[in-house]
């Protein structure tokens, strides 16, 4: 059998706001400071679900696959350090997009070009875009059920079985494969590889492949624009009560809270 797991370059979640700058024209945001990149965290998941069911099912082959721009090949190697079998990076400046259709399709199409898969796992969503389409695209486009959500998967005689999150509970789901596999936090960390296992994967180097390579469409106009990215600003006020005595204070502070219609609950009655 063969998964493949879709991973996504990103921007460190972690990176302050002041060391951020956006570009209206792309439109993206980069990090000024030069902080290196990460694996989106959702997806590295997707990569500790797949050596799981390694773990569990025995005989499968893990394909790690990401189209992007600019690459750091030292971040994406991680992937190779914690036990994927192989590497494929499709690198071309038209990837560098927040269009999930355009992603989603220049997965398919390399998916395609490896030879095709019996599963693919993702990340729930990407930590940049929060989008959470590209899985549902590629689903489509693969002509494969798309299972979301899922904190537990097992494969028995060739079939699929997925443990769902839901608000107030969990959800069992089936599927016959191959089939496309959203995985969410719940599922917990991909596993920190040991010395051993980060100097062989630094050893060893990806398949790196262009979009012309797989055939991939050319882009086109996408359905939705962006037309404005903004960091939101955050802040606090504080004003101080000068008054005489408490009883005082206490009649200051209600006009205060009257004037601006905020509504003060405490548990003093």
């Amino acid at each position: 059998m063969r998964a493949v797991v879709c991973l996504k370059q990103v921007i460190d979640p972690l990176t302050p706001a002041t060391s951020l700058s956006l570009d209206q024209t792309a439109p993206k945001v980069t990090a000024t400071t030069g902080s290196p990149p990460v694996i989106n965290g959702f997806d590295e998941q997707a990569l500790e679900a797949a050596l799981r069911l390694r773990e569990d099912a025995g005989e499968l082959e893990i394909i790690a696959l990401s189209v992007g721009d600019r690459f750091n090949t030292e971040v994406m190697k991680r992937a190779l350090a914690a036990g994927a079998d192989d590497l494929v990076l499709v690198e071309d400046a038209t990837l560098e997009t927040w269009d999930s259709r355009y992603v989603a399709v220049a997965l398919a199409a390399a998916i395609r070009h490896i030879g095709g898969v019996d599963l693919v796992l993702c990340g729930r969503q990407a930590s940049d875009w929060d989008n959470a389409l590209v899985p549902i695209i590629l689903a489509e486009d693969l002509g494969m059920p798309c299972l979301t959500l899922a904190r537990r998967l097992s494969i028995q005689a060739g079939r699929l079985e997925v443990e769902r999150v839901l608000g107030d509970g969990s959800q069992l789901m089936s599927a016959h494969l191959p089939a496309v596999v959203t995985v969410t936090s719940e599922l917990g960390e991909l596993r920190f590889p040991t010395v051993r296992e980060r100097l062989a994967a630094a050893r060893r180097q990806p398949r790196r492949l262009l979009l012309a390579d797989v055939a991939a469409p050319a882009p086109r106009t996408p359905p939705l624009e962006v037309l404005e990215l903004a960091i939101p600003i955050t802040g606090r006020q504080c004003q101080f009560i000068e008054a005489t005595d408490p009883a005082d204070a206490g009649a200051r502070l209600a006009d205060v809270l009257l004037e601006t219609r905020t509504v003060l609950l405490t548990g003093d009655r």
